[in-house]
């Protein structure tokens, strides 16, 4: 990403110029990994908190890049200008002029301000990748940049990833998880006394070996738009004739993880992984009105995946986000195995550019 803007990257008509070095007052760059829930959110209450704790792994490979430019704004009031891939995108323009402008209260140093923001995706947008948990993630650090060098309030290394995780909760939830690496929790659960539902943690659990490094290979089994927003599909979680269910189930699914985790029981890990992508979308196909992300790819996949791992042994498990497209998570030594079933075995003559191989990452990195 080459990351100085010009004015002839800024195409849209609104934007009658860009700033000049002189004017600049901060200027920062994050790169915020995605990440796959093992253990669902779905369902929330008022202020972006979750009606159940969930448990992800931060990935590697698919990730946002975001860049953001601080000036004086000359209207006077809070302004964001926003280009994706180097095209505006009015929507999510808005999206984020809305954001910050709610944050004025409790962040004074954005009033009167101009944020001249770019970012690139390095995976599909809106087809059940996270892309909102790595584009907010990376926003919400850039932020935590910019209130630092105004005010130096986020010195400290704990206090900063605390406040980006917690904005970019209040921006969207799973991208709370996204500021830290490896195993994160969001939600307030008893096995850990850290745990919040105002921000995400990375697990204290001494996770096995078996599960360090995990593989999740993406197959991109549709890369249309989805047809049902997550942030709708929340909201059709309340009066849910089995929510309350739902979130009980999450909850002792969490515990069950935990010793799978520490343990490296594999064959419980898959379970509950399985169970808990087919229970995700279970709400979807029952909530009222019902709607239905997975795609004819996604079950013939699924069959096929179950025949081989019955015929092999392979240790492949998988799981969905809020889309189409299926996470196949496995350790290194079964890369090959994996690799023949996607390229011979499945019967859908996969193309490589519909398999993103990723795996556990880091966490977020600042570029500039």
């Amino acid at each position: 990403m080459n990351l100085f803007m010009t004015q002839s990257e800024w195409p849209s008509a609104s934007l009658a110029r860009f700033p000049d070095p002189s004017q600049i007052l901060v200027r920062t760059a994050w790169k915020s990994p995605s990440n796959i829930a093992l253990v669902k959110y779905w369902g929330k209450f008022e202020g972006q908190l979750p009606a159940n704790p969930s448990l992800s792994i931060t990935l590697s490979a698919c990730y946002t890049e975001t860049e953001v430019v601080c000036t004086e704004s000359e209207s006077g009031a809070m302004e964001v200008s926003f280009l994706l891939d180097g095209q505006p995108k009015p929507a999510f323009e808005d999206k984020l002029k809305t954001f910050c402008q709610s944050l004025l209260p409790q962040k004074p140093f954005l009033k009167g301000k101009h944020l001249w923001v770019r970012s690139r995706n390095t995976f599909p947008h809106s087809a059940g990748i996270a892309s909102s948990a790595s584009g907010m993630s990376a926003f919400c650090l850039a932020l935590c940049t910019l209130e630092n060098e105004c005010t130096g309030a986020l010195a400290k290394k704990e206090d900063f990833f605390s406040e980006a995780s917690r904005l970019s909760r209040l921006a969207s939830g799973s991208a709370s998880r996204s500021v830290y690496g490896g195993f994160v929790l969001w939600g307030k659960h008893p096995l850990e006394e850290k745990s919040s539902d105002e921000e995400a943690f990375p697990v204290s659990w001494n996770i096995h070996p078996e599960f360090r490094g995990l593989n999740d290979w993406i197959v991109v089994c549709d890369r249309q738009e989805k047809a049902v927003s997550s942030r709708a599909g929340h909201g059709l979680m309340n009066g849910h004739p089995y929510a309350a269910e739902r979130f009980r189930q999450a909850f002792q699914n969490i515990e069950r993880m935990k010793m799978a985790l520490v343990s490296g029981d594999w064959e419980t890990f898959s379970f509950i992984t399985e169970h808990e992508a087919l229970s995700l979308h279970a709400m979807m196909m029952t909530s009222r009105p019902w709607f239905i992300l997975m795609k004819p790819t996604t079950l013939a996949l699924l069959d096929a995946l179950k025949a081989f791992r019955a015929n092999t042994g392979c240790r492949v498990t998988f799981t969905l986000d809020a889309g189409p497209n299926l996470h196949l998570l496995f350790p290194d030594s079964e890369k090959e195995n994996v690799n023949d079933f996607l390229i011979s075995k499945s019967g859908l003559n996969l193309r490589p550019e519909d398999i993103i191989q990723d795996k556990e990452g880091t966490g977020p990195e600042r570029i500039l």
